[in-house]
């Protein structure tokens, strides 16, 4: 009786997971690189906890997005928000659900060297090909204690359509007018100089390989492979390093309901400049492609999932900074908009290990 008894316990709890009914459902997602890591956890996490599957492809954000409006995955993944222009050309109504806050940074292989600074006038130059060598006058003005050595810069930027591209050269040309002119702000830019890489671990591995270089990646991926970064100058002049801290501090601000919003080259003097939301993306109403409301279910229940205080804690430990309270509260009404068949769609609270 008592074995009988956890049977049926065991299959309760599995259902209420599910959310469903105890059916499960196929899950596919494609995008952005810079929050893959958090991703592929907290993906398989919910995948455990839930029985249903879900995949992801880390193929860059503008894949992501195409590939939404292709139809031909359940949600994207973009760190840089469609336009109002974009917007319109997805067909029907996106949203947009923030799922962690990430920074930019810009990390460099020059053995000896820790705590380098750096002001966005020098990374313009750099980037530009007007700044070719480590030990430039530029950067040892702003690094006094630094011994550095006679060494060519070697540039590394990103190949594909990238949301990491997005967010840097957006703040890039915010801060520095040479860069706005010559350079520009986009997913897909042209350097002038430097070697390309695909993805986020494509430059870090160019980073890790190649004595003398620098490029911009995710923070993430820097922490978690152990690069050097530099600390950047903010808006109010301070040298700030990427932490959970910094990123955070970048986020309190109003956010419109939409979460649409650029936070980079916050005005709070302790923030870290090249700070970002990184979002996923999928269409407001789930009734099309011959897709079930199964499906749609087990798509709100991952939302859910990966909002939840445990998800939230796997993007901590990933290295990603946690939403703070005003975002969650805007997150958790976007998540209540999505409809199957213009009906709200009702699941169990978020799945738990």
């Amino acid at each position: 009786m008592k074995k009988l008894l956890f049977i049926l316990a065991a299959a309760i709890s599995l259902t209420a997971c599910n959310s469903n009914k105890g059916e499960t459902a196929k899950l596919s997602g494609a995008g952005a690189t810079f929050p893959a890591p958090f991703y592929n956890i907290v993906f398989k996490k919910f995948s455990e906890a839930s029985g249903n599957n879900v995949t992801y492809g880390a193929i860059g954000s503008g894949g992501g997005i195409r590939s939404l409006k292709d139809k031909t995955v359940d949600f994207g993944a973009t760190d840089v928000f469609l336009s109002d222009e974009e917007l319109k050309e997805m067909g029907s109504d996106v949203i947009h659900i923030p799922t962690a806050l990430g920074a930019v940074v810009l990390s460099y292989n020059l053995p000896g060297v820790t705590d380098l600074k750096l002001s966005s006038e020098i990374i313009s130059d750099i980037f530009r090909g007007k700044i070719t060598n480590w030990n430039d006058a530029k950067i040892k003005a702003i690094n006094p204690n630094i011994t550095f050595p006679n060494k060519e810069i070697t540039a590394v930027y990103r190949s594909d359509g990238s949301g990491t591209t997005s967010v840097f050269s957006e703040y890039m040309a915010k801060t520095n007018e040479a860069w706005k002119n010559e350079i520009g702000s986009g997913k897909s830019l042209k350097f002038p100089v430097g070697v390309a890489a695909k993805g986020n671990p494509g430059v870090a591995g160019i980073i890790s390989g190649t004595e003398g270089s620098i490029g911009y990646i995710g923070s993430e991926y820097a922490l978690a492979l152990n690069i050097a970064s530099a600390s950047l100058q903010n808006s109010s002049g301070n040298f700030i390093a990427a932490n959970d801290k910094s990123i955070s501090a970048s986020a309190e601000a109003d956010l419109p309901d939409d979460t649409r919003q650029i936070i980079t080259n916050s005005s709070n003097p302790e923030a870290y400049p090249i700070s970002t939301f990184t979002w996923i993306i999928a269409y407001k109403e789930q009734n099309y492609n011959k897709k079930t409301e199964v499906q749609a279910k087990a798509l709100v229940a991952l939302f859910d999932y990966i909002i939840s205080k445990e998800g939230q804690e796997i993007a901590v430990k990933t290295h990603y900074a946690p939403l703070p309270a005003k975002a969650l509260e805007k997150t958790t009404a976007i998540i209540k908009s999505i409809t199957f068949d213009g009906k709200a769609i009702e699941v169990a609270q978020p799945v738990a290990n």
